[in-house]
């Protein structure tokens, strides 16, 4: 049985609030969600006020314009929340039970090494991504990770486990541990339950992550969401480390980012696409465009019946022929890319949800609805030809998406 340390977890002081009635304004969703629904994070901030949130610790996509102004802002709460706030609850690893809208997800919460973790396309390392990374986007957010007191994760991790041998068996027994939380997430979130585990129970984790590495072929966790804020954490433990003697690089809080591992397995983790909707695009000369662009590459693309379609462009279901990908969104995503490029008036956003893909369609955005993966081929996708095309998959609507929590220092 391999130590926690050569799996590339460690056991960790886990921080809640001192006021476990207060969880309800304190926890809020994932910032990369509701990028293009500004009303959403208004709502959120009227529900918070000004009672102590993870709002007011992390940065929403939705607000970037603001700049290095909010980083300040982020910064002073931090500290505060640190000193007046939080307690310690115990050192470990969480046990979560998330209501979604399908079905409860079962996760644990735990700090993983980010010497295992690596993004390159070729990686070979125990934590890998399962989208291409952007390094582009690693710079901004070091910004704010850097010098941070705490992090507070919405991270989460996927171990390939159909046994059901690591997660499950510590929720059956769950009544035997410490209960940590028990509320409901705010904004259509659902309802959600923790649990401290104890020593036994970490054992058992030890033993189980332990047999799932034998087996892995060398991919033990894969990143399901998040993979830019764990690049983030990779990118500030790189930047500090040299300066940190040989002991310290092994102990130092900042080696480690706090991340919720859930089986791909979990019956109620549902992989969603992730849409595309373009803003300031002509609908007829974008679509005119894409139809010569893949027959510039040896393609076609055409109309067809709703049970053959790969994607709705612009409503409409259409098919590619002679695809030199199999994934539909890997031939998207170049086009996009070339054609907002050539388009810089245009602008391009992600979007979680059918729902908010026809609100913004009714607002005029020209949108591309995507059909949902696989996921059970996931993982040896990954082994054999690295990460997938970026936002390819999602797991879940977006208020599914994990709410920040639990805390962590990442200071001494």
């Amino acid at each position: 049985m391999y130590d926690f340390i050569k799996l590339g977890v460690m056991p960790t002081p886990i921080l809640l609030p001192k006021a476990p009635n207060a969880l309800d304004k304190w926890a809020v969703v994932a910032c990369d969600q509701f990028t293009s629904e500004p009303e959403y994070w208004q709502e959120v901030t009227q529900q918070v006020g000004d009672e102590p949130s993870t709002l007011n610790i992390i940065y929403p996509e939705c607000y970037l314009s603001e700049g290095d102004q909010r980083i300040d802002r982020i910064r002073e709460a931090m500290q505060d929340y640190r000193s007046h706030v939080l307690g310690r609850v115990g050192t470990g690893f969480v046990l979560v039970e998330r209501q979604t809208s399908c079905g409860n997800r079962l996760g644990l919460v735990m700090a993983v090494d980010l010497e295992k973790y690596d993004f390159s396309p070729d990686s070979k390392s125990p934590i890998r991504a399962t989208e291409q990374t952007i390094v582009e986007r690693i710079p901004p957010r070091v910004k704010i990770r850097k010098g941070a007191p705490l992090e507070s994760p919405h991270i989460m991790l996927l171990v390939d486990d159909p046994n059901r041998s690591l997660i499950e068996p510590i929720y059956e027994a769950r009544e035997q541990l410490q209960s940590l939380y028990d509320f409901d997430l705010m904004m259509r979130g659902g309802h959600i339950r923790g649990w401290l585990l104890d020593s036994h129970a970490q054992g058992k984790v030890q033993k189980a992550l332990s047999d799932l590495y034998d087996k892995s072929g060398g991919l033990l966790f894969a990143v399901g969401d998040g993979n830019h804020s764990l690049a983030t954490a990779r990118q500030c433990w790189l930047d500090m480390k040299n300066e940190l003697t040989e002991q310290d690089r092994e102990e130092h809080p900042a080696r480690y980012a706090l991340c919720e591992v859930v089986n791909l397995h979990d019956p109620s983790l549902q992989f969603e696409p992730i849409h595309r909707a373009i803003f300031g695009a002509d609908s007829a000369q974008l679509s005119h465009d894409m139809v010569m662009w893949c027959r510039k590459n040896g393609m076609s693309i055409s109309a067809c019946d709703e049970d053959h379609a790969e994607m709705y462009l612009l409503d409409a279901p259409v098919c590619i022929q002679n695809s030199i990908n199999p994934l539909p969104v890997a031939i998207l995503q170049p086009f996009l890319d070339e054609w907002l490029e050539a388009h810089p008036s245009a602008s391009i956003d992600y979007i979680h949800g059918e729902q908010a893909l026809e609100t913004l369609t009714e607002q005029g955005a020209c949108c591309i609805r995507l059909k949902a993966i696989d996921k059970g081929s996931l993982f040896e996708s990954v082994r054999k030809g690295g990460p997938l095309p970026r936002k390819t998959f999602s797991m879940g609507e977006a208020q599914d998406k994990r709410y920040y929590l639990e805390c962590r220092s990442l200071v001494r």
